[in-house]
C-alpha cells in the first residue's frame, strides 16, 4: 500500500511537472509568434545566403539564432517532459498506441536537434568576421552554404524534423480521443491544429513564392494548437495536485 502510494506520489511530480513544461511551451510559442510577426514572418526577406546570415549574426546574435530555428528547437525539447506525462496517462488505456507516439516524438526531437545549424552558423560568423583573409572568408562562406542546406528554415533540410513533430502532436492527439482521459474536443483541437501547421510546412518547403499566403493559412492551425497546449498544461496541473 506504501509503495503504492510513493508510486502514485511519484506520477504526480511527473504530471507537475508536464503541466508546468506545456505553460512554458505556451510562452515559448506565443513569443515566437510575436517575434515572428515583429521581425519577419516573410521567408524572402530573410538573408538568402551564408555570407547575409554572418552579417545579420554581426547586428543581431538573437535575430540570427531565432531566424535558424532555435527557438523551436527549444520548444521541441521542452516538450520531452509533455509527451512522457501523456504516454504515462493513456498508458492503461492505450497502451500500445501512447507509447508509439512518444517513441515517434523522440525520434521527431532528435532529427531536428541534429539538424539545426543556429549554433554552427553563429560559430562560423564569429570566424568568418573575425579575420581579413579572403581565402579564409570564401571557406567559412563555403561552409556557411552547406549548413543553410541541411538546415535553413522552409527547405527540405529541415521539412522531416517539422514534419515529423506536427505529426507527433497528431497522433497523441488521436490517443487523447480515442481513451478519453482528455474532452476530446482536446484531442480534436490538436489534429487540427497541426493539419493547419503541416499545410504551412509544406507550402514554404515545396511552393515558391507562396510563404506570405501560408502564413496566414497557418494562423488558425498555431491559435488551436496553442490552445491545445494550455489545455493539456491545466489537465496535468489538476492531476499533479489532485489528493485521493
Amino acid at each position: 500500500m506504501k509503495t503504492h502510494t510513493v508510486n502514485q506520489d511519484q506520477w504526480k511530480n511527473i504530471y507537475l511537472l508536464a503541466g508546468v513544461a506545456a505553460l512554458l511551451v505556451f510562452g515559448l510559442t506565443l513569443s515566437d509568434i510575436i517575434i515572428g510577426s515583429m521581425t519577419s514572418s516573410d521567408l524572402t526577406l530573410l538573408p538568402q545566403n551564408a555570407v547575409e546570415r554572418f552579417l545579420e549574426f554581426n547586428e543581431s546574435w538573437f535575430k540570427g539564432l531565432y531566424h535558424l530555428d532555435l527557438l523551436n528547437v527549444i520548444i521541441s525539447v521542452t516538450m520531452i517532459p509533455v509527451f512522457f506525462a501523456l504516454y504515462a496517462i493513456h498508458r492503461e488505456k492505450k497502451p500500445a498506441e501512447s507509447l508509439l507516439a512518444l517513441i515517434f516524438f523522440l525520434v521527431a526531437t532528435t532529427i531536428f536537434i541534429t539538424t539545426n545549424t543556429a549554433l554552427p552558423m553563429l560559430q562560423l560568423s564569429g570566424k568568418y568576421l573575425d579575420t581579413t583573409n579572403e581565402t579564409l572568408r570564401a571557406y567559412y562562406a563555403s561552409a556557411g552554404e552547406a549548413l543553410l542546406v541541411r538546415g535553413e528554415h522552409g527547405t527540405p533540410g529541415v521539412f522531416i524534423g517539422f514534419f515529423m513533430l506536427t505529426m507527433s502532436n497528431i497522433f497523441i492527439s488521436y490517443v487523447m480521443i480515442k481513451a478519453m482521459v482528455f474532452k476530446r474536443t482536446v484531442g480534436y483541437m490538436g489534429i487540427i491544429g497541426s493539419f493547419g501547421l503541416l499545410i504551412y510546412i509544406f507550402l514554404v518547403t515545396f511552393v515558391p513564392g507562396i510563404e506570405s499566403i501560408a502564413v496566414i493559412i497557418a494562423a488558425p492551425g498555431g491559435i488551436l494548437v496553442l490552445i491545445w497546449y494550455m489545455l493539456i498544461a491545466i489537465k496535468f496541473i489538476k492531476v499533479g495536485r489532485y489528493k485521493e
